[in-house]
């Protein structure tokens, strides 16, 4: 996919219009891009526990096996709907808080005690199970049958071993997609964080559910900052964003000998707002005991500063992306590439079309 043709028009009313053709995920409510979601930290979920979880709209219950395996299956038994993350684990299997049946990892019922374990209802006594992983210490899941990808990850530490820690939780007034717009919003670091030059990024696709968004700013050296920081960078300023299914974006930020490594995991919740995990990330290395610890510590300074610096105006934004500059095109780039990724219906995860 050639993301570079999608917006070459200069012609600021050329541009509006390719934002203004019909938008069938981006910014909806209503609906979402069928992937991977994060449901919960992995250390919350003790092996024998099960907990509940709703997951843009669908009513979800989390269990670990004896043997740590985390197993997400729909959460209410198709007998009278007991609530199943009030029952119990019973090796690898969970079983009905009422009536006690029992249900496999892959949902399906394998015993009902009132009728034994061969009655003729069980074959259709079935649950909906869903992909499950643990990635950068999250639970993730998968909101359809199979998934195409691995769970998000940052492309420059695809395939190696890392290191991650959870950073903090939050919440905000606004949909994930307009929330990870912020980090891509080229005209706002000159407006909002006064930065001395012209911000301009790269767009390309990693594949049909990931978008990577590289700056390719060069200059600014009238600025006595950057003149300062100049010897640590060779080219430009390394500044790399990806962003998986419009909700989970990575950031690489960082000197030429140094990468720093954020994750902010979002998910949209009732209302169109978001909720969300910043992860620090870094890969394992010699002496990483030690060191590890110290890198994810600064990792998590520089993450507070792309959390907390314009989070007023996305508490109280109503977005609205009708009058699109030149400066906005890294913008658009995102939201078509969104819009031509699989669509699910909110609650009963059913492909839109």
């Amino acid at each position: 996919m050639n993301i570079e043709s999608l917006t070459t028009a200069h012609d600021t009313d050329q541009l509006a219009g390719q934002t203004q053709e019909k938008n069938p995920v981006f910014n909806r409510s209503d609906r979402f891009v069928e992937g991977w979601y994060w449901a919960l930290p992995c250390h919350r979920l003790k092996p024998g526990q099960a907990q509940s979880l709703t997951l843009m709209g669908r009513e979800l219950v989390l269990y670990r096996t004896r043997t740590r395996q985390v197993v997400v299956l729909d959460g209410h038994c198709p007998h009278m709907g007991a609530a199943l993350a009030q029952g119990t684990i019973d090796g690898e299997t969970i079983r009905c808080p009422l009536h006690r049946w029992q249900f496999d990892q892959n949902g399906q019922c394998i015993e009902i005690p009132a009728c034994g374990q061969h009655h003729t209802i069980m074959a259709n006594a079935k649950l909906c199970p869903w992909p499950t992983a643990e990635h950068y210490g999250m639970i993730w899941v998968w909101t359809g049958k199979t998934p195409k990808y691995p769970p998000p990850y940052v492309p420059e530490l695809e395939g190696m071993d890392c290191d991650a820690a959870l950073s903090y939780r939050f919440e905000r007034n606004c949909h994930p997609n307009v929330l990870m717009i912020n980090a891509i919003d080229a005209h706002h670091f000159n407006s909002v964080h006064n930065l001395p030059l012209a911000v301009r990024f790269k767009a390309k696709a990693l594949n049909d559910n990931a978008l990577c968004l590289d700056n390719t700013t060069r200059g600014g050296e009238a600025s006595k900052f950057v003149k300062l920081i100049r010897p640590l960078y060779q080219n430009e300023v390394t500044y790399k964003m990806c962003y998986w299914y419009g909700s989970t974006g990575t950031v690489t930020v960082g000197p030429d000998f140094f990468h720093f490594h954020i994750m902010f995991a979002l998910r949209p919740t009732p209302g169109g707002k978001t909720e969300g995990w910043t992860l620090l990330i870094t890969p394992k290395r010699f002496a990483g005991r030690f060191m590890n610890p110290v890198v994810l510590w600064i990792t998590r300074q520089v993450a507070a500063y792309f959390a907390t610096g314009d989070i007023q105006v996305f508490q109280g934004i109503r977005f609205h992306f009708k009058t699109p500059l030149k400066a906005d095109r890294s913008i658009v780039q995102f939201a078509q590439h969104l819009n031509r990724q699989k669509a699910l219906s909110w609650g009963d995860w059913r492909s839109v079309t």
